[in-house]
């Protein structure tokens, strides 16, 4: 999962935005520092959507001077829950129910913040029919969502 971000420097750093994520903005002293910080702020605004109960916004295209700034494994597979528990009409409790989970380690699963393991995440997608499908490219190439 990867979300294009545009860098304009002002003031002698580098403020970030994306297109598709409005709420998002991120800003770095160099070009390196904007897109690493770039990585957090696109999970905050994934969460916010979460929280809310929101779709999550589809990746467009990047555009000539965008850059490409990918989520870690864990954060996409957590998004993924979420849209999978979306698609099939599945909520909190009804996850907690199938897994034999209390509602905090339910909402730790769906938490970006939270470094929970990957294959808790993986048997909890597991029960609504989805797999994690994970792959290793070179930097700057965009996989297909």
């Amino acid at each position: 999962m990867q979300y294009a971000i545009k860098l304009a420097e002002a003031d002698g750093a580098f403020v970030a935005t994306c297109r598709d994520l409005p709420a998002f903005n991120s800003v770095g002293d160099t070009v390196e520092e904007a897109l690493r910080e770039s990585v957090d702020a696109i999970a905050l605004v994934l969460q916010s959507y979460m929280d809310e109960r929101e779709p999550i916004p589809t990746a467009t295209d990047k555009k000539r001077g965008e850059h490409w700034v990918a989520l870690p494994a864990l954060d996409v597979a957590k998004v993924g829950l979420y849209q999978a528990m979306q698609t099939k009409g599945v909520r909190k409790a009804d996850l907690g129910r199938m897994l034999g989970m209390h509602a905090p380690q339910v909402d730790r699963l769906l938490d970006l913040a939270h470094k929970s393991k990957l294959e808790q995440v993986e048997g909890a997608l597991a029960h609504l029919g989805y797999r994690v499908n994970v792959s290793v490219e070179p930097v700057g190439v965009r996989h297909a969502a």
